[in-house]
């Protein structure tokens, strides 16, 4: 349940990024809450990682 949770997140993230470079605007939130602590952010970024391939893999073997 937690990885479901982190993908949206993820993915959500992703999306405002995307937004925010037509709207030349940082909109990347994990950054704007975790900037201060940059390693904080890469382990946000990696579990999210994580989380997707275990999704995947999880969602395959259910086929």
């Amino acid at each position: 349940m937690l990885a479901h949770w982190l993908v949206l997140i993820g993915a959500l993230n992703w999306g405002l990024v995307g937004l925010g470079g037509f709207l030349n605007m940082n909109l990347n939130l994990v950054n704007m809450l975790l900037g201060a602590w940059p390693q904080v952010e890469w382990v946000v970024y990696i579990l999210v990682g994580l989380s997707a391939v275990y999704k995947l893999t999880t969602c395959c073997k259910k086929a």
